[in-house]
């Protein structure tokens, strides 16, 4: 019996909001001490009443969008009763049948293949206390618990199990709760579904998917029968292991919050919403491909990412010449960002918006090589400086005497004392031997320290070996 891998990702991301979910205390708790940031909303003190957070709604009305759902008009907030000690309720307050956003779908695309996955629900949810877990010298065990995060917002994106390979799951992610199903192929029925928690790295989510579906396969082959439940991942066995027995909705005994109201969400409210919603990487990268003329590679390297891909487009604007689209620059630009650029940005730990270097210094460095005053060489060493101060194209490469020696007179008197000095290899290119002209190139370099325009230096050297036929 053959089998599929048949996977859907629940994704839970905390929100950039100033304040908590439900109350005023500021959400920035990761560098606070302990038990600092609180009040008695986020604390559950008996009597308190929650507020809601307008921006977090808005977050997750934004994120909808984005990701093609329908918005809500009616939304509401729902009680999920478990008994967690990181639960300072006893409940969290999350959604349930009324999410705020639902019916999307996200694209992907691997090893050339693009299809799209699909989006159940965006809901909004608060989080948990966080517990720690010591254990003393001789073996006693005990936990702490640090309430700061408690009520911190957070979206959770619920997929469809329509991604069929850790590859899949990889393109997709950026922080998950996966669940993982696996079934015979053909089948229609889904699997008992398993959830694996915690992983919060692309190559967790990869290698537990991959693990995980050898188990389940091997499970069913050996005619024993999957449980559903939450299994957990060693990152350093790498192995998932068995947590607790998993939940339905039932047991989780959802019903509405009785002290928050009921959301209605205008359509003005979702058109201002929609208005504030950037370009998506993959209309940016569509974009990109067929406006100017970028390798997909290229292009879906450049728009990983807002900030590189804003970069990209501020080179291309700060052209000399005006904004600049066409292929062979942006090409050029593109060969910087993800070269150059990208390989200093790794070495020095660097993030694109720490670059020291103005998106029109880029510009004005290519129309140096383009204009032939820099060579492509040259022109990298010109780089690594701009990198490390900041200081334009033209100036450095003046001060560090890297400007190209583009003048006629300079390279001629270069190539007929070059070619003076070096009658054996002048004969045997005269006899045939079309590489002794190279060793002259070479030459001439050679006596301009690098400098000379190397397609001005080859013509001259070649139309003066010509004229002596």
């Amino acid at each position: 019996m053959n089998f599929e891998v048949v996977i859907g990702l629940e994704v839970h991301a905390q929100l950039s909001t100033e304040s908590k979910m439900f109350c005023a205390c500021s959400s920035d708790y990761q560098e606070a001490e302990p038990n600092t940031v609180v009040c008695p909303v986020c604390m559950g003190m008996p009597g308190v009443l929650p507020v809601i957070n307008r921006r977090a709604v808005e977050h997750v009305i934004r994120t909808g969008l984005a990701l093609g759902c329908e918005i809500s008009s009616y939304t509401k907030f729902d009680r999920k009763n478990y008994p967690y000690p990181d639960l300072m309720k006893g409940y969290q307050i999350s959604q349930y049948d009324l999410p705020i956003a639902s019916n999307g779908s996200m694209p992907i695309e691997v090893d050339g293949v693009r299809r799209s996955a699909g989006i159940t629900r965006v809901h909004l949810e608060e989080d948990v206390a966080k517990l720690m877990h010591r254990t003393e010298e001789f073996g006693e065990g005990y936990s702490l618990l640090d309430v700061n995060r408690a009520g911190v917002p957070l979206m959770e994106v619920v997929g469809e199990p329509d991604l069929r390979s850790p590859e899949e799951a990889r393109a997709y992610l950026v922080q998950l709760h996966s669940i993982l199903h696996v079934r015979p192929v053909g089948q229609v029925e889904l699997g008992t579904k398993v959830e694996i928690k915690n992983m919060n790295s692309y190559r967790s989510v990869f290698r537990a998917l991959e693990y995980e579906a050898e188990r389940q396969i091997e499970v069913v082959r050996s005619g024993r029968r999957i449980v559903q439940e939450t299994r957990g991942w060693d990152e350093e066995e790498s192995v998932t292991f068995s947590q607790r027995i998993k939940e339905g909705a039932s047991d989780y005994r959802y019903f509405p919050e009785p002290d928050l109201p009921p959301l209605r969400i205008s359509p003005e409210w979702v058109t201002e919403v929609q208005a504030s919603i950037p370009e998506l990487p993959h209309t940016r990268k569509n974009r990109f491909v067929h406006q100017l003329g970028l390798p997909e590679y290229d292009a879906g390297l450049l728009t990983a990412s807002q900030s590189t891909a804003d970069y990209f487009e501020a080179v291309l604007t700060a052209a000399p010449s005006g904004p600049d689209l066409s292929g062979q620059f942006a090409k050029a630009i593109s060969n910087w960002m993800l070269g150059e650029m990208a390989r200093l940005l790794n070495q020095s730990g660097q993030h694109i918006s720490d670059v020291r270097i103005e998106p029109a210094q880029v510009a004005e460095l290519q129309t140096m090589v383009d204009d032939s005053t820099l060579s492509s060489t040259m022109a990298k060493t010109v780089f690594e400086k701009m990198f490390e101060t900041g200081l334009p194209p033209r100036k450095i490469a003046e001060f560090e005497g890297l400007v190209q020696i583009s003048d006629t007179d300079a390279v001629q008197t270069a190539v007929l004392e070059a070619i003076a000095a070096n009658p054996d290899p002048v004969q045997d290119y005269l006899a045939g031997k079309q590489q002794a002209m190279g060793f002259l190139v070479g030459q001439v370099m050679k006596a301009t320290r690098g400098k000379a325009n190397p397609r001005m230096a080859s013509q001259m050297v070649r139309e003066h070996l010509e004229a002596m036929r």
